[in-house]
């Protein structure tokens, strides 16, 4: 496949083989939320954006397997780099109990566990962390993270969520969603996670706010955590738990007024701020971390997808200083995913990829706006975390099915948005080409 001339092309999706293989997936599967009857063959040519499946239909992926796969399929600055190496059997190892090297010395070989804490805690500097815990899953790293912040936090009792949350679908992460009842309904939950609203008002201020956060120019959390008047003591408050960018929930972006807010109130009462970057983070917003786009300072950064382990990133004194308070879960010991991990945030440094992902962004952002469509409300975006948002659910899912009939991949979210994950690396020519596919679904679907 050349990636330089590579184009969708269709005979009719679902194919044959794709039927076969997903019909021989769920004897065994339970069921879950697969978006497509998409059977993607690692056999067959696939490069950046484009992949092949089962029944030999060329695709354009701008779902990066929701950011899963960051530099998209076969990207050379990480497959070169692992050609080098002979790799061993296990790959996986009780990676907190035990230790791996890639050498003599640190450094040496393929970069494992340890080459990825390392880069974790210099991507996180600028917050002063310089703890991580590996873990299997983003979830993993959420639930990670509000246990050590209950550790840290001397008893107390209080979580702080918002509404249209979403952190995971393991119990605890799920206790602090707000987005679709499904995930929690009739599940058991931990107690005393309270929720405000998600500011997701872009030209919101105190003064004039239509999120109901702001209300008589006073924030509803801040008059929650009032010491006197609050029905929430701010000593009794464990973490305060918040997407920079909610993804699930349908790629809401906060106003500056709310996010300023949110950092004062943190100073304030000492709050610890646990940032979910499971999808805004690892370069997909134009920065390192969604984060570092907004005045609050995150005491916890759970991450996963693009790194291929869950990792919660903190300060030494959060951490708890038992060891037996955290352990196993085997993510440091996945000796493959923790050298992509790696291998992925080299690439995006080396490569300036951040810089890419803000001009690509634009150019899609720009695309999509000029071309002015009737079911379009809204076209909005970091980097290349970008939402197309339409007038009704029916209309959005229309426009998913239609542009897979096209070749191209992507994906709902919240009530009526579409999301759009190209690679980080995406290039000019392949915006245009997923921009004109997305054009013409939308227009087949109205």
């Amino acid at each position: 496949m050349d990636r330089d001339t590579a184009t969708p092309a269709v005979a009719g999706l679902p194919g044959e083989r794709a039927r076969e293989w997903v019909d021989y997936h769920h004897e065994s599967a339970a069921p879950s939320t697969y978006v497509y009857e998409f059977v993607w063959d690692r056999t067959a040519p696939a490069e950046g954006p484009f992949c092949t499946d089962v029944d030999g239909n060329v695709l354009m992926d701008f779902t990066s397997h929701v950011a899963a796969a960051p530099l998209g399929y076969n990207n050379p600055l990480i497959m070169d780099r692992l050609e080098e190496f002979d790799l061993v059997d296990p790959l996986k190892i009780a990676g907190q109990d035990f230790y791996a090297a890639g050498g003599p010395s640190p450094g040496d070989g393929l970069p494992g566990s340890s080459g990825l804490m390392d880069r974790l805690t210099d991507l996180t500097s600028h917050y002063d962390m310089d703890t991580v815990f590996l873990s299997n899953s983003g979830a993993e790293a959420v639930e990670n993270a509000i246990k050590i912040a209950y550790d840290a936090s001397d008893g107390a009792k209080y979580a702080i969520t918002f509404d249209g949350a979403f952190h995971g679908r393991t119990l605890g992460a799920l206790s602090l969603n707000r987005s679709k009842s499904v995930y929690r309904r009739d599940f058991p939950e931990i107690s005393g996670v309270t929720e405000v609203p998600f500011c997701e008002d872009r030209t919101c201020s105190p003064e004039t706010c239509s999120c109901g956060f702001f209300a008589d120019g006073v924030s509803r959390l801040r008059k929650k955590l009032d010491p006197e008047r609050g029905n929430v003591h701010p000593d009794d408050v464990a973490y305060l738990i918040m997407e920079p960018i909610q993804g699930e929930g349908g790629y809401r972006f906060p106003s500056e007024a709310f996010t300023d807010e949110i950092a004062a109130l943190a100073e304030e009462h000492d709050i610890t701020v646990i940032a979910d970057e499971i999808q805004t983070g690892v370069g997909r917003t134009g920065e390192m971390w969604g984060s570092d786009h907004y005045a609050y300072d995150p005491d916890v950064i759970a991450s996963g997808k693009g790194l291929r382990v869950g990792a919660t990133v903190s300060r030494s004194d959060v951490f708890p200083e038992e060891t037996g308070r955290l352990s196993s879960t085997w993510g440091a010991g996945d000796l493959i995913a923790s050298a992509q991990g790696a291998l992925t945030l080299d690439a995006i440094e080396e490569a300036d990829l951040t810089d890419n992902a803000v001009v690509r962004g634009r150019q899609f952002k720009e695309t999509m706006r000029d071309a002015d469509l009737d079911p379009v409300e809204d076209v909005r975006g970091k980097g290349l975390l970008l939402a197309v948002e339409f007038d009704t659910k029916e209309r959005r899912d229309a426009v998913v099915d239609e542009a897979f009939s096209r070749g191209l991949l992507t994906l709902a979210c919240g009530h009526k948005v579409l999301r759009i994950l190209p690679p980080l690396d995406v290039t000019e020519r392949e915006i245009d080409l997923g921009a004109d596919l997305l054009t013409d679904a939308i227009e087949a679907a109205a």
